[in-house]
C-alpha cells in the first residue's frame, strides 16, 4: 500500500471521469490498464492518484457487472504482471478480486525449487501465456484456477489439501459477479480440476491416460482440450527455470489422442475405453498394461 501510516487526506480527492469512462469506479481500474499498457515505469503522481482514488471508496460503489470490459484488459495485454503489480499497489486488486489478492505471500510446492509465491506464480503464467497469445478463456483460468489455496491450513503449507472442494464455489462467485462469459468459467472450472492431474499423467498408467482423454474432452470438445493444454504449458513454464520449455505432458497427451483415432466410435462406453486404452499402451509401449493385459 502507499499509504502505509493510513492517513485520510484532509479532502477526498474529486473522482475521475475521464480515460473513455463517465463512472469514476471503472474509470480507476481503466487508469490502471492504460498505466499498464504504458512502455515506461508510471511516475510517483499518476500511482498517487490512483492510490488516493481507491482509498476514496470509488471502487466499493461501481456496479461490478460493469467492471469485466476493464477487468480483461490486464490480462489479455502484452504484459499482464504490470498490470497486476499496478492494481495490487494501489490497493485495487484486493477491493475487486479478493480472493487473487489473497495469494500473494502463500507458498506452493514446485518441482523446480522448494516453494513458490503463487501471487509471483500466477504473474508469470500470465505473462507465458501472453507470449504465447492465449486466448481470454486461458488467461481467466491461469487468473483465478488456485484461488482456493489461499486460506489452506497453515501448518500443511506448502501442500494444498482440498483446494479444489474450497476454489469451486470462489471460482463461481467471481464469475457471477462480473457476468464472465460461460466459456471463460467452464474452462477455469476445469483448469482446477484437472491442470495439477495433468502435471502428474504417466505414460506407465494407459487406463487412466484414456479416461482422462474423455474427462477433459479431447474427444468431443478438441478446442476446450487444447486451450487446457495451453493453460497447464503456461503454468509449467511459469516455474523457475522452465521459460520456454516444451510442455512434455502435453506431447504425452498428443500421442495418446493420436493413438485413439483408429478406435470406433460404436459399441458400449466400457468397450470404447478398454479399446482406447489398449491403443494407448501400444503407442507408449507400456510394459505395465502388457503384464496387466495377460
Amino acid at each position: 500500500m502507499r499509504n502505509p501510516l493510513n492517513v485520510a487526506p484532509a479532502m477526498a480527492p474529486a473522482p475521475i471521469r475521464d480515460f473513455g469512462q463517465t463512472d469514476p469506479g471503472l474509470a480507476v481500474l481503466r487508469m490502471a490498464a492504460l498505466i499498464a499498457e504504458e512502455a515506461a515505469e508510471p511516475d510517483e503522481d499518476t500511482l498517487d492518484l490512483l492510490f488516493e482514488q481507491v482509498e476514496a471508496g470509488h471502487l466499493v460503489d461501481a456496479d461490478a457487472a460493469l467492471m469485466w470490459p476493464e477487468i480483461i484488459r490486464g490480462p489479455m495485454s502484452p504484459a499482464p504482471s504490470k498490470l497486476i503489480k499496478t492494481v495490487r499497489g494501489s490497493g485495487a486488486l484486493v477491493e475487486i478480486l479478493p480472493e487473487v489478492s489473497a495469494l500473494f505471500g502463500v507458498p506452493d510446492i514446485s518441482d523446480g525449487e522448494a516453494e513458490v509465491d503463487l501471487g509471483e506464480h500466477l504473474m508469470r503464467s500470465l505473462d507465458a501465456a501472453a507470449t504465447r497469445g492465449a486466448s481470454l478463456p486461458v488467461r481467466f483460468a491461469l487468473l483465478v484456477m488456485n484461488v482456493g489455496k489461499s486460506d489452506s491450513p497453515r501448518e500443511h503449507l506448502p501442500v494444498h489439501y482440498k483446494h479444489v472442494e474450497r476454489g469451486r464455489p470462489r471460482i463461481e462467485e467471481i464469475c457471477a459477479r462480473f457476468a464472465a462469459p460461460e466459456e471463460c468459467r467452464d474452462l477455469a472450472l476445469l483448469a482446477l480440476e484437472e491442470c495439477e492431474r495433468v502435471h502428474r499423467v504417466t505414460k506407465m498408467r494407459a487406463g487412466p491416460v484414456a479416461m482422462m482423454l474423455e474427462r477433459i474432452g479431447a474427444f468431443d470438445a478438441p478446442e476446450r482440450f487444447r486451450e487446457l493444454m495451453t493453460v497447464c504449458a503456461c503454468d509449467f513454464g511459469a516455474h523457475e527455470g522452465r521459460a520456454g520449455e516444451t510442455y512434455p505432458k502435453a506431447a504425452l497427451l498428443e500421442v495418446a489422442l493420436a493413438a485413439c483415432a483408429g478406435v470406433p466410435a460404436t459399441g458400449s462406453p466400457e468397450a470404447r475405453q478398454t479399446a482406447r486404452a489398449e491403443a494407448i499402451a501400444l503407442a507408449f509401449r507400456s510394459e505395465r498394461w502388457s503384464r496387466e493385459a495377460e
